[in-house]
């Protein structure tokens, strides 16, 4: 009854053209669909039909994706969010380009997750037999699969029990006002074996912070920033450290004004993993361990 990963990304842009161009050409993904104000990508390690889905008008999240195990998982998914009290519904297959039937959930904080098992195969562009480590057709930065989202809410205590009670994450990290007066401010929550799936903070709901795309280590992050100058890319922060986590980073905007992010390292969690608690005194250090500033924008700047 598992909940893999986070499947697909999807977010509305201002021009998909300008769009395109970011994520094809800078970040080096592959465009494998095309509809009507609409754009479907994958990265080049990911083997399911796509990972971001680009829709024109507007900026922000339109929704998420997670990936079950089985299509049993579904139903019991959905009937434990429906006695938690979040709004549930079925999509069917096709309602999603390529995508099979699944439970449609609202959270708490207003966000769109859905869940799914099935998902058309395109392969990765290495494959599976005799594979090289990396195509030789690699282009911008080359990211080979996203990673995790951030996202924002107004009761992160009730989100993380959602994602706890309903879909079994455990939480890898915690930001709290004060042990003697622990309001939860924060969770980065696991279902695999990174330190995220799934994170929130507080702030307004149904807004997105980021999503990221794993890359291999720190010479790759500072790859990525090199990519990111020539194309002329806002920087948000980075290339930097967060002390929550432990990952490097880099993060960056999008031309309709979307976060993005680029993350290496951090460490492994496994079902005895112990929470680590981080106090909002030392948020700044937790966010970014080496300059332990932090600005505002960083909190401010959502979509």
């Amino acid at each position: 009854m598992a909940v893999m990963r986070l499947g697909y990304v999807h977010i509305r842009v201002t021009d998909l053209q300008a769009a395109r161009r970011h994520y094809e050409d800078t970040l080096g993904m592959y465009v494998v669909a095309e509809e009507p104000g609409r754009l479907y990508l994958k990265a080049w390690d990911e083997y399911d039909h796509h990972s971001v889905v680009l829709e024109e008008g507007g900026v922000g999240l339109v929704k998420l994706g997670y990936k079950c195990e089985s299509s049993d998982d579904l139903e019991v998914h959905e009937d434990k969010s429906r006695r938690f009290g979040v709004s549930v519904s079925r999509f069917s297959k096709g309602d999603n380009l390529a995508v099979g039937e699944g439970v449609r959930v609202t959270l708490p904080s207003e966000h769109v997750v859905e869940l799914y098992a099935d998902i058309e195969y395109r392969g990765s562009e290495v494959g599976t037999i005799n594979p090289d480590p990396y195509p030789r057709s690699l282009h911008g930065v080359g990211v080979p699969r996203i990673d995790h989202a951030l996202v924002t809410c107004e009761d992160p205590d009730a989100v993380e029990r959602y994602f706890s009670e309903c879909l079994g994450f455990r939480s890898s990290e915690r930001v709290i006002t004060d042990p003697a007066s622990p309001e939860l401010l924060g969770s980065w929550m696991f279902c695999g074996n990174s330190p995220h799936d799934i994170a929130f903070i507080k702030g307004p709901n149904a807004k997105l912070h980021h999503f990221a795309y794993l890359l291999e280590d720190w010479t790759s992050i500072l790859k990525a920033g090199d990519r990111f100058s020539m194309d002329d890319v806002p920087i948000s922060t980075g290339p930097t450290r967060h002390g929550i986590t432990r990952g490097t980073t880099i993060y960056f905007f999008d031309p309709a004004g979307n976060r993005n992010e680029v993350f290496a390292g951090g460490y492994q969690t496994f079902a005895d993993f112990p929470t680590i608690t981080w106090t909002a005194d030392q948020l700044a250090k937790g966010i970014f361990y080496i300059s332990r500033e932090l600005d505002e924008n960083f909190t401010s700047v959502l979509t």
